[in-house]
């Protein structure tokens, strides 16, 4: 439905490294936002360095990125007026043969699919997150049929310097399969939806990309769509 793309990605299967983000203050410069993200944390694990030696590197490497990322922005934003407000949200993934570090900033979400079974493996950092965290309501439909926004974000990079990152690991089973997306698939289709999906998955992800970006279309396509796979062989 949206005539500007404000989503960015990343992908780079020889550096195991994955980025998706999801720009945001519209005229205020969002894909600019995004674009920036994506640049700048590929350029800090690729540029010249070598791949994380462990997880506890990757992990690190992973929050000073994603910081590094925010403070670009911020700066941008400060600069130059017609950026005022400009932010994104971000996911990102570090692979190695056995371990995957992750961070995240707003509702940009990473999920594991393994054995049939489909994990959010981030947690959105929205207001309609934090009402069903406090008890308010019992799950995110709930939420959502009271009238609670889910597109009011309580974090996102770019609009305060320095912001809190959240970051995790995974060990790799033969078989997962990680999604890394932006709100313009999680806000059409249903987790349920996203499963069957994958679980469909043959030897072509760009097929089930493909499929996951079409429900979301006909979900309503209310938002840039952006979705990345990844499957451990």
């Amino acid at each position: 439905m949206r005539a500007c793309n404000e989503d960015a990605l990343g992908v780079y299967p020889d550096d195991g490294l994955v980025i998706v983000a999801d720009g945001i203050g519209g005229a205020s410069a969002g894909e600019v936002a995004s674009s920036l993200a994506v640049q700048t944390v590929s350029e800090y694990f690729r540029n010249g360095s070598t791949r994380p030696a462990d997880r506890q590197e990757a992990r690190r490497r992973t929050q000073e990125a994603v910081a590094a990322a925010n403070r670009v922005i911020w700066e941008s934003a400060q600069a130059t007026p017609r950026r005022a407000g400009m932010g994104t949200t971000l996911v990102m993934g570090c692979l190695s043969p056995e371990w995957l570090v992750f961070a995240h900033v707003g509702d940009s979400r990473l999920y594991r699919l393994r054995n049939a079974d489909l994990v959010q493996l981030t947690r959105d950092h929205s207001l309609i997150q934090e009402v069903v965290d406090q008890g308010f309501f019992q799950t995110m439909e709930d939420a959502r049929r009271y009238g609670i926004n889910q597109n009011i974000l309580t974090r996102a990079l770019g609009t305060a310097d320095p912001i809190a990152v959240d970051s995790g690991e995974e060990d790799l089973h033969p078989g997962d399969i990680f999604l890394f997306c932006t709100d313009g698939l999680t806000g059409m289709v249903t987790d349920a939806d996203i499963r069957r999906a994958l679980l469909s998955a043959g030897d072509d992800l760009d097929q089930v990309s493909g499929t996951l970006i079409d429900l979301a279309c006909k979900g309503g396509g209310l938002d840039n769509i952006t979705v990345a796979l990844a499957r451990i062989s």
